[in-house]
């Protein structure tokens, strides 16, 4: 029994750690660009395509 309540408690404490760390990280703005880069792949950067012609000269 005691073994139960001692798994219990620290699987607690696991879920509690967890929990903080995601809410500093969302506190912190870990999340606050959710758009961008899944779709950055999409869009051509101009400015790299000039450097990279500008280097093979």
């Amino acid at each position: 029994m005691i073994v139960i309540i001692f798994l219990l408690s620290a699987s607690l404490l696991v879920a509690l750690f967890f929990l903080g760390a995601y809410l500093w990280s969302v506190c912190s703005g870990q999340f606050d660009d959710d758009y961008a880069p899944a779709h950055r792949i999409f869009f051509e950067d101009s400015n790299n395509n000039d450097t990279a012609h500008n280097n093979e000269k």
